[in-house]
């Protein structure tokens, strides 16, 4: 494990150290003067949350490095739980954590290389200590220590990310002892709104419909009165 003082975003860190690595290595910052989320959002880092990056390189496809974001999200979900009761969390495809309906973890996935991978980093952010002040945020966003007994400290950063790196040390080893499937289906057992309506807005469009499943590649896949439609990637309301 890598811990910095300050450096522009973790993922940044691990693109610049990712060729000469040998093993997956986890990053962590105090502080970020450029951290983001997907399509370029700004992401917040008050003192006392979470941001680490995870890289390495998989022998695997860009299709199957981009699974990967399921099985960060089930590591997200069991460290979590073990801060918070499980019936206040939940997963928000494609990539976030939900508390008691907040945002409190998101996932960002790059990567180098075209059909085969040269390596693959794994972002994620955690409110443990603090919300960031988002405005017009779809999920406003919520922290670890707002579910807390007052007289209970979130974990640290670095706590915290000791389990969470040991939670997906052994969902990639479910991954390669039972396949995606597997991993899909864990994922969707904690699925936030799973059967019931939601909408997911592309570059191109707005779809309304049921989440009945999350397809092979993970996918979106919606009910709609046209059909059944596969969503690649989207924003999804609720």
């Amino acid at each position: 494990m890598i811990e910095l003082d300050q450096v522009d975003s973790t993922m940044a860190e691990a693109a610049r150290r990712a060729p000469p690595l040998t093993s997956p290595t986890w990053i962590r910052a105090d502080a970020q003067s450029a951290g983001r989320g997907r399509s370029g959002r700004s992401w917040g880092h008050p003192t006392g949350n979470l941001a680490a990056t995870l890289v390495f390189k998989p022998d695997c496809s860009a299709q199957q490095g981009a699974q990967r974001s399921f099985l960060a999200a089930n590591a997200l979900f069991d460290a979590l739980s073990a801060f918070v009761p499980v019936s206040k969390l939940a997963l928000k495809w494609p990539n976030d954590v939900l508390l008691s309906g907040g945002k409190v973890a998101g996932i960002l996935l790059e990567a180098s290389g075209g059909a085969q991978l040269n390596w693959l980093s794994i972002g994620i952010g955690v409110n443990l200590a603090h919300a960031p002040v988002i405005e017009d945020a779809a999920f406003e966003p919520t922290a670890v220590a707002l579910h807390l007994d007052t007289q209970v400290e979130p974990p640290t950063p670095k706590t915290f990310l000791n389990i969470l790196a040991a939670k997906y040390a052994s969902q990639e080893a479910l991954l390669g002892t039972e396949g995606f499937d597997h991993i899909r289906a864990q994922w969707l057992s904690r699925a936030a709104r799973l059967g019931e309506v939601i909408t997911a807005r592309t570059s191109r469009d707005t779809i309304t419909g049921t989440f009945r499943d999350v397809d092979a590649e993970g996918n979106l896949v919606l009910e709609t009165p046209k059909g059944r439609e596969t969503v690649t990637a989207a924003d999804v309301y609720f």
